[in-house]
């Protein structure tokens, strides 16, 4: 029987394979979200300056609220738009 290593591949089999989705907010211990910090903030919204929801971005519920409050916050105190053309 060939191991792994002596069978040579057409193609990389992790091209097809998709990377398990996780909180950046508790992989990363944050606790607070600023809503001042616009650049931070950008992250979670596309180019019309809507928010991503939870499937693609990968936070999780907790989290995904607090960062729908900041961005509410955000937008209310003219640091971020409640509507753009083409964002990013």
């Amino acid at each position: 029987m060939a191991s792994r290593d002596d069978i040579k591949f057409l193609n990389n089999p992790t091209i097809g394979r998709k990377r398990k989705k996780y909180c950046r907010f508790k992989k990363y211990g944050i606790k607070y979200i600023d809503y001042k910090d616009s650049e931070f903030l950008l992250q979670f919204i596309n180019e019309q300056g809507k928010l991503l929801p939870r499937r693609i971005t990968g936070n999780s519920l907790k989290y995904q609220k607090l960062v729908a409050v900041a961005v509410k916050r955000a937008r209310h105190l003219a640091i971020l738009p409640y509507v753009a053309d083409l964002l990013k």
